[in-house]
């Protein structure tokens, strides 16, 4: 079923028509693709159905400087961290605390990484959501596609941002890890490519799931920070 009618409902925030029927097939689809200008609130919108849904929200990225990434100083998460800021600022848009929301390690960890500690209902599993989130939990895995190989994820929102620094290959390396208890979100801006152009697997991946009966493609047209960034978007 689609989200509450009310705009009020959605953590305050007015939201368009073109944003609600994103937000309501983020909120019912199992996938959902966004074709989105910046400053066109994609990120917070998906954030919020996460919370509304309560489950547990994996907030995937790219990471356009990877080679340098290595030599960067700090761990993984410290490595990682520069590429959270919107993430944070959605966070803070639906009055979440970042430093709380976020779970502090990398759920496809090393061996020697920390195990992060999330609580279930032992002995009961619920088909559509296993995990139990209470209130003060961190709920949002943040981290990039570098270190997915091998893993899985189930019955989670996934949110796979500016997916138009991501190659077909590295789309497909995220893709074909999730299981159908998930609603995935994949956002874009095709007009914001820093990597190879001809090398971006978003539009071929949001074509490609176009027509299938649990996907819907999305678009956010307009640019709400104001009228010197929307101006800079038409040059």
């Amino acid at each position: 079923m689609p989200l509450p009618q009310s705009a009020e409902l959605f953590f305050g925030l007015r939201l368009t028509d073109e944003q609600k029927e994103y937000a309501n097939s983020c909120h019912d689809n199992l996938f959902t693709g966004c074709k989105a200008r910046s400053g066109s609130g994609k990120t917070t919108i998906a954030v919020g159905v996460g919370k509304l849904l309560n489950m547990p929200v994996h907030y995937i990225f790219p990471t356009v400087e990877e080679k340098a990434l290595g030599f960067s100083t700090g761990d993984i998460r410290a490595k990682e961290s520069k590429y959270l800021t919107p993430l944070k600022d959605a966070l803070i848009e639906i009055g979440e605390e970042p430093f709380r929301a976020i779970v502090g390690m990398n759920p496809f960890k090393k061996e020697d990484e920390e195990e992060p500690e999330i609580k279930t209902k032992k002995n009961k599993y619920k088909k559509k959501n296993p995990v139990e989130l209470k209130d003060g939990d961190p709920w949002v895995h943040a981290y990039s596609h570098n270190y997915m190989r091998g893993g899985n994820i189930k019955d989670s929102v996934v949110i796979i941002d500016e997916a138009q620094n991501l190659t077909k290959r590295e789309l497909r390396k995220i893709l074909t890890r999730i299981h159908d208890s998930c609603h995935v979100i994949l956002i874009g801006d095709p007009n914001q490519v820093d990597i190879d152009p001809k090398t971006s697997g978003f539009v071929t991946y949001i074509d490609h799931y176009s027509t299938e009966s649990y996907a819907k493609v999305c678009e956010l047209t307009k640019n709400f920070r104001g009228r010197l960034s929307a101006h800079a978007e038409a040059i």
